[in-house]
């Protein structure tokens, strides 16, 4: 495993050292097609139904003032969709003219829905280059360090908004806003009576600030409190602390650990390797894992913790994730020309924030044979391919919690004039071939399915601090390893409840955000130009 690794980490820093191309915009000079075919900067093509130039000769012919550029922009989505999109052949081929570029990129993906009625591809989206390198490098993002749960208004229940959990060191932390607070109000609007576009608005606009400095006044209800309170929060740009509450419960058989874990973002692997380091001195016989909130982010990263739970002797030469592309490259990964390689279990640090962690660096182990997972189903992406490679390898994984949200597909984020591009380009497979999770990994006490996985289904405690042994999800994982079975749980919280089937989709709470897009998304390392 180790040349593998090492051929791995090449890659990821060949990869850093190249250049993004056309960051902020192109010139207006160059030539057209020369004679060997290729495409001229400067050069302008049409639209030909069926045709589809290499996107790589269409790479950096940005929009300045010149709108034939803005159609190359367009041109290079097209063809680079038809050759690295998963379902390219469910992709209609429209002219371009009629669109923006953005607009454009919306429109190159299938419109099919999956076995189970659901919508195919939920997973299109771009975002600024900047926002993306700011965001995946270092977590920052504009907000107040609130985490949210955000229930609906429907005929059955009312809208409410719940902390699910703070950062540290941030506006929601300073001013004492912990897990189980409700927000009641946003700037004078009521968050269970508001019932017009723009109340809604409000609501919307202050749970998810865009600009920093924005300041909100909440009323919030704190957990036990009889009365609100008045709280003025100002957005700032907010560093993630996508590892937190690592920490041990002592036990009459060892020491359990336990440690959320909310991102697969860069700053994760060195705050991964503190932690395991720490709970490897503490001598834990078992790991509670709480990814309830994990939406995924960088693969790489899900395989080191893979490892550094597990542990050399379960992983070495064992497959963490075979990635499958579209069917034009059966043997060939489209995006980087190299012989399609399956990702190992990483044993070594990469340096994504060298800053932070230098590469080449031995990862700890726990050398766990057992790994419990609380789950919700904002459990995402990198999150689900962890578990699912630990499966994989015969790591008995037992699953707390809900559902998670089914996202066996990534792709690598793909900058072009300023704007990073996320299309769906591959689906992972464990060592044993399997990745059909499309509807989520699914706790139960009888699994049958291969995406069913032994354990109790159970909704979130949001009366508990993330971390409290008397907290549910945590207390059943305690209480299922002593006993293996699942604790006795009133019904009304033995399962998720329904999703309200009448939800007034033109009042709904959402946070549209691209950074919210990017922290749920299974991602390999940024391609650059």
């Amino acid at each position: 495993m180790q040349l593998l690794t090492k051929t791995l980490l090449s890659s990821f820093m060949l990869s850093s050292l190249i250049l993004t191309g056309c960051s902020g915009g192109g010139s207006d000079t160059g030539s057209s097609s020369n004679n060997n075919g290729s495409i001229g900067t400067g050069s302008t093509l049409k639209w030909v139904e069926g045709e589809f130039p290499p996107y790589q000769q269409l790479a950096n012919q940005c929009a300045v003032n010149n709108s034939s550029y803005g159609l190359n922009e367009k041109l290079w989505l097209r063809s680079w969709s038809n050759d690295t999109y998963l379902w390219y052949n469910e992709i209609i081929d429209r002219d371009p003219a009629p669109y923006g570029v953005i607009e454009y990129f919306q429109l190159l993906k299938t419109t099919e829905l999956s076995a189970s009625g659901k919508e195919k591809d939920k997973f299109h989206f771009s975002m600024p280059t900047s926002e993306w390198e700011q965001l995946n490098q270092s977590g920052a993002s504009v907000g107040y360090g609130l985490n949210l749960y955000l229930q609906q208004a429907s005929a059955d229940v009312d809208r409410k908004v719940t902390v699910t959990y703070t950062e540290p060191g941030t506006p929601a932390t300073n001013a004492n806003i912990a897990r189980g607070a409700v927000i009641v109000s946003i700037n004078g609007v009521s968050v269970k009576d508001a019932n017009d576009t723009a109340s809604i608005n409000t609501l919307n606009q202050g749970l998810f600030p865009t600009t920093a400095g924005q300041q909100t006044q909440f009323s919030i209800l704190d957990l036990g409190a009889a009365q609100p309170r008045n709280v003025t929060l100002t957005a700032q740009t907010v560093v993630s602390t996508p590892v937190q509450n690592v920490k041990t419960v002592a036990t009459p058989t060892g020491n359990v650990g336990y440690m959320q874990f909310n991102s697969h973002i860069a700053t994760a692997e060195r705050g991964l390797v503190d932690a395991i380091t720490e709970l490897k001195t503490l001598d834990v016989k078992d790991l509670v894992l709480d990814l309830r909130y994990n939406g995924g982010g960088l693969l790489a990263l899900a395989s080191q913790l893979g490892y550094m739970i597990a542990g050399e002797q379960a992983t070495e030469n064992r497959i963490f994730e075979r990635s499958t592309f579209n069917d034009k490259y059966p043997t060939t990964d489209p995006v980087t020309g190299e012989s399609l390689t399956p990702m190992p279990f990483i044993d070594q640090s990469i340096g994504f924030n060298s800053g932070l962690l230098g590469a080449g660096q031995a990862l700890p182990s726990l050398n766990l044979q057992r790994l419990y997972v609380l789950t919700t189903d904002s459990t995402c992406s990198a999150s689900e391919a962890l578990i699912n490679s630990l499966r994989g390898i015969d790591i008995e994984v037992i699953q707390l919690g809900g559902t998670t949200c089914g996202k066996p597909y990534g792709f690598y984020p793909t900058p072009n004039c300023g704007e990073t591009y996320f299309t769906v380009q591959f689906k992972g497979e464990n060592d044993k071939g399997f990745g059909d999770y499309s509807d989520g990994f699914v706790p139960s006490t009888s699994p049958t399915l291969a995406s069913e996985i032994k354990g109790c289904q159970l909704t979130d405690d949001l009366s508990h601090a993330l971390g409290d042994k008397e907290e549910r999800l945590l207390s059943a994982a305690l209480y299922y390893r002593d006993n293996n079975r699942c604790p006795t749980a009133p019904a009304s919280v033995a399962k998720a409840p329904a999703k309200p089937q009448f939800v007034d989709q033109g009042y709904i709470l959402e946070d549209t955000r691209l950074q919210n897009v990017m922290f749920n998304n299974r991602i390999l390392t940024q391609v650059k130009q």
